[in-house]
């Protein structure tokens, strides 16, 4: 039984606003990631995942109960960064820290204790109002709340926003060292590196449905490889290109007159003919591009031009 379920999931807040029809799983010991832009639905269904909204249709399930139904329950086995950071008004960080111990109902002090130093939050700033607090400051402080009572599923929204890069890569190692001990994680965010460091399958989300769902390896590992050929002048690339529009052992994806070159797809197990047909050109270049994890998620996005996530 996987240890986060998402079925159907349908909340539809007008005008294409909303989820519709989302599902996927999350196994014990996996790190699932949530790709997507901003409104595109990842914090919609992170939050009814956490029991703060009923759905239209569908459910949510963690460790196989309903987690609307059962929030209560689901609550003490679940560590959670939300993607817009609010703290309680009128609290040190100490305290807010505690809050979230009493409202879980563990209090793990070592735990807390390591995390205070690896995200580096001093005494100073945690006897501090968390109203004065900086957005990193807070997020720090989220994290830790998440974390500190060691639990089995960590379900974190956008969980470095606000992060200086430092941090940002303690806090991918942090959660290399989580998925060791066996945790189940669903990272949701729209920073391609976090991602691709952390996660073994991979969600994309667009406008509330789910578009494309992979092994992070197959795309690191696919068969398929891109690679960009250098002409030595435009004669040699045009008469080639006349030559294999229409080959069967590559596919011309895109020419270059300026550069002089051309961009082309081809399975490995056809490389071998790819090469004999350009052993008849002058040829400048020969470059393998292995497409990233970026490049495919904007497969899906390529019309959106005002995508602005992280490169």
């Amino acid at each position: 039984m996987a240890e986060i379920e998402v079925k159907n999931l349908t909340k539809d807040y007008g005008s294409g606003r909303g989820v519709f029809d989302v599902s996927f799983s999350v196994s014990k010991g996996e790190c699932f990631g949530f790709l997507g832009p901003n409104g595109a639905g990842k914090s919609t269904t992170i939050r009814h995942l956490m029991g703060f909204s009923k759905p239209d249709k569908g459910e949510c399930l963690i460790q196989g109960k309903n987690s609307f139904d059962e929030y209560s329950e689901v609550l003490h086995h679940v560590g959670y960064i939300p993607g817009e950071i609010s703290l309680p008004a009128g609290l040190s960080g100490y305290e807010f820290l505690k809050m979230e111990q009493d409202l879980q109902g563990i209090h793990n002090e070592e735990k807390q204790k390591e995390l205070l130093q690896l995200f580096d939050l001093e005494d100073n700033v945690l006897k501090g109002d968390t109203k004065r607090m900086s957005l990193g400051v807070k997020r720090k402080l989220a994290i830790v709340s998440a974390f500190q009572n060691d639990p089995d599923i960590l379900i974190l929204d956008e969980p470095t926003s606000g992060l200086d890069p430092l941090m940002q890569r303690v806090f991918v190692s942090y959660i290399e060292k989580e998925k060791a001990k066996g945790k189940t994680i669903l990272l949701s965010s729209h920073i391609f590196s976090e991602v691709d460091a952390t996660c073994e399958r991979i969600g994309i989300i667009k406008d509330g449905k789910i578009v494309s769902i992979f092994n992070a390896n197959d795309l690191k590992h696919a068969s398929k490889k891109f690679y960009e050929v250098g002409f030595k002048n435009n004669d040699e690339l045009e008469r080639f290109t006349s030559n294999h529009m229409n080959s069967s052992v590559m596919k011309i994806l895109d020419v270059n007159k300026e550069k002089k070159s051309l961009f082309i797809s081809a399975e490995d197990k056809d490389i071998n003919s790819v090469i004999a047909h350009f052993s008849h050109y002058d040829i400048a270049s020969f470059t393998n591009k292995k497409e990233s994890l970026q490049e495919y998620f904007m497969k899906f996005y390529k019309e959106d031009q005002t995508y602005g996530g992280d490169l």
